[in-house]
């Protein structure tokens, strides 16, 4: 019986999310549902707060999320700290590599 409870009490510790997203889902459909200033500001602060405030249980920051912030540097002409970025992004998900380095090679012609 103690077994049990003990058991049953471990297993409900914890459901915590390995990631913290924040807004990502409302900011990115706002952007994609309406492309302004002021939408596509509020995506790149969210972007910056899941880097920068990462309370997941990984502690890291999600796939994908240095790939698309880079993308936004890129756009606005700062590609250095874009190339920067998706340098992180190959970093933390080795995965990302093949693609990573397309974007990457593009850039540097």
């Amino acid at each position: 019986m103690l077994f049990t409870v003990a058991l049953t009490l471990s297993s409900c510790s914890s459901n915590q999310a390995l990631y913290s997203w924040y807004k990502y889902d409302d900011t990115t459909h706002a952007f994609a549902k309406k492309q302004n200033e002021k939408t596509e500001n509020a995506l790149i602060e969210n972007f910056d707060k899941i880097i920068n405030k990462q309370k997941g249980t990984r502690k890291v920051v999600p796939p994908g999320i240095y790939a698309e912030r880079g993308y936004y540097f890129l756009k606005s002409g700062r590609t250095s700290e874009a190339l920067e970025y998706f340098n992180k992004e190959k970093q933390l998900y080795p995965e990302s590599t093949v693609f990573m380095d397309r974007i990457i090679k593009r850039i540097e012609k």
